[in-house]
């Protein structure tokens, strides 16, 4: 596959050695809970203050700012769904928010990149669902455009979030 994907238990706000970290952010992107507010706080006003440029961000979608005081180049906005059962087109957003999260890197000049797991705290995304997704569009993302990424963390704040994405990628490696 020639990309290093990663699982990592931790702080996103303090990797420093990609070049850009996903915020799982709202709509408007001006901060809130769990990792949004956690990178907002970590990146400074500056961020808050080029976030307000932006005029926010649709669902599944991505947005690329600077990242201030935290100890990467770049921070990639996207907006994973709210979980509502699974019959209101959640899987797609989901996929899209990786896939043009991605995008946005490649586009960017970006080879290095670390996600949390959008989509699994306040909006209640079922965690080994989200993982299954977020690394199976890793995959056919960093296939369809090889050469181009070179590693992807996943970066989990929980043992238990963590213990599911690397069941995820051991999955996706034994089944290729």
């Amino acid at each position: 596959m020639g990309v290093d994907i990663q699982t990592i238990q931790g702080d996103i706000t303090k990797v420093n050695d990609v070049e850009a970290i996903v915020n799982a952010a709202n709509n408007s992107l001006l901060g809130g809970g769990g990792v949004d507010g956690a990178i907002h706080r970590a990146a400074g006003p500056e961020l808050l203050k080029e976030c307000r440029t932006l005029h926010g961000c649709e669902t599944g979608e991505a947005k690329i700012t600077g990242a201030y005081h935290l100890p990467c180049k770049y921070v990639i906005h996207t907006v994973g769904p709210i979980w509502r059962g699974g019959a209101y087109g959640e899987p797609e957003l989901l996929k899209n928010a990786y896939w043009n999260s991605l995008q946005l890197a490649i586009d960017n000049g970006i080879r290095s990149i670390a996600f949390p797991s959008i989509s699994t705290g306040v909006y209640s995304y079922p965690v080994e669902q989200a993982a299954a997704i977020a690394v199976k569009t890793v995959k056919e993302f960093c296939v369809a455009h090889a050469g181009r990424i070179d590693t992807v963390s996943f970066v989990l704040f929980d043992r238990n979030t963590l213990h599911v994405y690397e069941h995820a990628v051991s999955e996706l490696q034994r089944n290729g």
